[in-house]
């Protein structure tokens, strides 16, 4: 079966899990309650500890060394795409991508952002119309907002439960020299609705496991990730990042635009704790 058979059918999984966890959680807690109250047991010292009530703050840029494959195209013609990292690297003007990630108690607030602007300009062989280059340029923007709620939180395990949205921006065009004709321009805007969860697996005190994903849709047929990375705590304020990213959509509107991609590839970041 296709890994991107196995990542889909997965992730279409998660609202179940979700639920099941919270479930799970609730009802441990609850009978902990009852036991607590017929035995006249006193609260362990964990549950008279005054709580954190500030809220933590986390701020990762990361590198993701992606390439992408799939189909895109519009007005009814498709053609398919394979791009390594290096060929993405070789027309890549600027770029940003980064979390942010706050949390207070049990709840947490986290956005995304992925940002890119590609170039490429190419001669043409003598034409009529007299266009010597054409100059093609290519942006991407996602925004990947959040809030979660920890369900699980152990020492040896800890489970978030997210919702939230993602919006694509995907734009291009075409610019000639001489410019004896008009660049050609156009844009592409949707929102997909997200739920996903974050397992968090500590090794020590230094070092942590993170699996995560999320899955949804609405302005795509479908949109989904999963990840995985290796933390290691290098300083008092500063956690390095490692670990593989898999992002697919499949969009189709209904001017006949077309962008069914997967991308993926290493990632690697830095989190530096703020507070």
């Amino acid at each position: 079966m296709k890994f991107d058979m196995v990542v889909r059918r997965l992730f279409l999984c998660l609202p179940t899990l979700i639920f099941s966890l919270v479930t799970s959680a609730t009802a441990q807690m609850s009978t902990l309650e009852e036991t607590s109250q017929s035995t006249g047991a006193a609260p362990s010292p964990a549950s008279t500890a005054s709580p954190d009530d500030d809220w933590h703050v986390g701020v990762t840029p990361y590198i993701w060394f992606a390439g992408v494959h799939g189909n895109t195209g519009a007005l009814g013609h498709e053609i398919g795409v394979h791009a390594s990292f290096g060929d993405i690297f070789s027309y890549l003007n600027i770029g940003l991508m980064g979390e942010v990630e706050a949390r207070k108690k049990r709840v947490l607030l986290v956005t995304d952002v992925m940002w890119m602007r590609l170039s490429d300009e190419k001669g043409i062989p003598l034409n009529d119309v007299g266009i010597q280059s054409v100059n093609a340029k290519a942006k991407q923007f996602l925004l990947t907002p959040g809030v979660g709620y920890r369900v699980l939180d152990k020492e040896k395990l800890k489970i978030d439960a997210i919702v939230g949205f993602r919006y694509w921006h995907l734009g291009e065009s075409l610019e000639f020299t001489p410019s004896l004709v008009g660049g050609v321009s156009a844009s592409q805007n949707w929102v997909d609705a997200l739920g996903g969860a974050r397992i968090h697996i500590p090794l020590s005190q230094k070092a942590m496991i993170t699996v995560g994903g999320d899955a949804g849709g609405g302005g795509a047929n479908s949109d989904y990730q999963v990840a995985g990375l290796l933390g290691y705590k290098i300083s008092k304020k500063c956690v390095l990042q490692a670990g593989y990213r898999y992002l697919d959509v499949n969009y189709r509107s209904s001017s006949s635009f077309v962008y069914n991609t997967a991308t993926s590839g290493l990632l690697l970041g830095l989190t530096i704790n703020l507070k």
